[in-house]
């Protein structure tokens, strides 16, 4: 159940906050004062795109929050293996936030893709739109409408039936390619032998690629140290040209004189210590470059095993094992040609085979859709008579398709008949608008007692019905009310006087601080006299007299007779 909604900086909204109840819940108002706000604010935070016109001008974000008290255990445990962490409250606060042109959605304060917020949505709220009734124009509505109803029946086999034809259509495109002379297959066959032949000579193990490129990378290394190595031992060794040389020639020289001079024997001790430093780290760096180990044969090897490699690789996949996954793949392509009649007769057998298997599961779903699609139309054709359709017939036609396709090989669509004496007809060629939007509420009627989500929305349902047809459609409101939280925007006072929560949206004319003039939408609660009122006004427009108020609180009267009344009559 919608518990609450918050809105704000949206459109007319400045800021609104709606406490929601149980039963039927009635959103009226004059046209314009906003009502479409709140039905596309819900939209909004339910991830449907949100248009730049939506946002307040002037505000830096619009926020939108929908708080959530879910009742069925069912639905609780479907949100949980979603990944939403639920409290012991039952709560799901589902929140989106524009700002600077982006949106951000969370849902219980993680944040969440508009595509999940979707998904979390399917499972607690149905949004039926102001033009929604149209879809049943278009016969594809039809069996998605039938299938919902026969889901329990039809279990996974819709899901079987995609994956057999699938299976089927993939069989199918093989055999089509299937088409080579025999000079084709002669030098597909030549060179699929020598690509085969390339991979298998190179006799390649999974993670040698690894193995080998870290070995190239020591031995490189090594290489580059022996190589700067050579050139300092050059420099220090005691060759002519060589540090330890000139150092000795120095000792020789600087000895001479040391004997006339104190400071000049003190400079030539330090040069002894200089001489025996640079002995000692002669001798230590002769020491390292024997411990090291460069095998320059090795490194040629490992150089051209990596180069092997890494051409396979650019020709038959980034890795060993996409190499190898080719071999298979054009060793049984070589197979295949050279056995080409058998395969071609293998492939025209399994074809037949998994047309068997995709032809019965197909039919297996048919059967279940038309028995369904019985129980179906007999229960909206229950609920049209309730709807003020005097002598309905309702029915689904069924006819097989040329092909068949991942939904089975029905191709079914709703027939109806709303005049003694004619035949029933395609829904989509018949019905007005008036007369979708009651067969639209007939199946969300219907429907509901199915499924599991609580909360129902109805844009302006009651479009292009009045009089009598408008009572039926209250008192409709009102049965689907005892068992789901109802929603509805309505312009028509026999539905609104059925309201068990009633709701005004108006909108006026505020003068700022800056003297400067806005307009805003707000969102009333009303008491009982205050929805006599709101009913007054919209059973007598502009001017609301004595008479006018009078009627109001007869019908206001008279609905909640009517509600005491089917309470009895469902109770026994």
């Amino acid at each position: 159940m919608l518990q609450n909604l918050h809105v704000k900086n949206l459109a007319l909204i400045e800021e609104a906050d709606v406490e929601f109840g149980e039963g039927l819940n009635i959103l009226s108002g004059e046209t314009g004062a906003g009502k479409s706000i709140i039905i596309g604010s819900i939209n909004m935070a339910l991830g449907e795109k949100a248009p730049k016109e939506m946002l307040r001008k002037n505000a830096d974000y619009a926020l939108v929050e929908l708080i959530f008290y879910v009742k069925n255990k069912n639905v609780l445990k479907q949100l949980k293996d979603m990944g939403i962490e639920i409290e012991n409250d039952n709560l799901v606060v589902i929140s989106r936030k524009i700002k600077n042109g982006r949106a951000i959605s969370r849902v219980n304060g993680e944040t969440t893709s508009a595509t999940k917020v979707k998904q979390i949505a399917s499972l607690l709220i149905d949004i039926h739109g102001q033009h929604e009734h149209q879809s049943l124009l278009n016969k594809k509505k039809h069996i998605e409408i039938l299938d919902e109803f026969a889901k329990n029946e039809l279990g996974n086999k819709k899901e079987k039936l995609a994956e057999v034809f699938s299976e089927y259509k993939k069989i199918i495109t093989e055999r089509e390619n299937c088409n080579l002379n025999s000079e084709d297959r002669k030098r597909e066959l030549s060179f699929l032998e020598f690509e085969v032949n390339e991979i298998e000579e190179a006799n390649l193990v999974i993670g040698e690629d690894e193995e080998l490129e870290n070995k190239y990378k020591l031995f490189l290394n090594g290489k580059k140290i022996a190589e700067h190595l050579g050139s300092v031992k050059e420099i220090t060794s005691g060759d002519v040209s060589g540090a330890s040389e000139m150092l000795d020639r120095a000792m020789y020289e600087i000895q001479i004189v040391s004997e006339y001079d104190d400071k000049v024997a003190d400079l030539a001790n330090e040069l002894m210590e200089i001489n025996n430093l640079l002995s000692d780290f002669n001798h230590d760096l002769s020491g390292y470059m024997a411990d090291m180990d460069f095998d320059e044969g090795a490194f040629y090897e490992i150089d051209k095993r990596l180069n092997l490699i890494n051409r396979l690789k650019s020709k038959y996949g980034k890795t060993i094992d996409e190499i190898l996954e080719s071999l298979e793949e054009k060793s049984n392509r070589i197979e295949m040609l050279r056995d080409y009649d058998e395969y071609i007769a293998k492939l025209d057998v399994k074809i037949r085979e998994k047309e068997s298997e995709l032809k019965e599961i197909c039919q297996e779903v048919s059967d279940i859709r038309k028995d369904s699609a019985k129980k179906l139309t007999k229960a909206i054709k229950n609920a049209l008579l309730d709807l003020n359709f005097l002598d309905v017939k309702f029915e689904m036609n069924f006819k097989q398709t040329k092909e068949y396709t991942s939904n089975g090989f029905d191709d079914a669509e709703f027939m109806i008949s709303t005049n003694p004496g004619e035949p029933v007809r395609p829904l989509g060629k018949v019905a007005s608008g008036g007369e979708l939007s009651r067969i639209m509420l007939a199946i969300k009627t219907v429907m509901a007692q199915g499924d599991e989500i609580e909360t129902l929305i109805f844009d302006e349902i009651d479009s292009g019905i009045s009089g009598r047809t408008a009572q039926m459609v209250s008192e409709k409101m009102d049965i689907l009310g005892a068992s789901h939280q109802i929603i509805c925007i309505t312009h028509l006072p026999q539905i609104a006087a059925m309201a068990n929560n009633h709701y005004l949206i108006e909108k006026s004319v505020q003068t700022k601080s800056d003297q400067s003039e806005t307009t805003v939408s707000r969102i009333h609660n009303l008491d009982y006299e205050q929805s006599v009122e709101e009913l007054a006004r919209m059973l007598g427009g502009v001017e609301i007299t004595d008479t006018v108020l009078q009627n109001a609180r007869e019908m206001k009267e008279l609905a909640a007779e009517k509600k005491l009344s089917t309470r009895k009559t469902t109770a026994n």
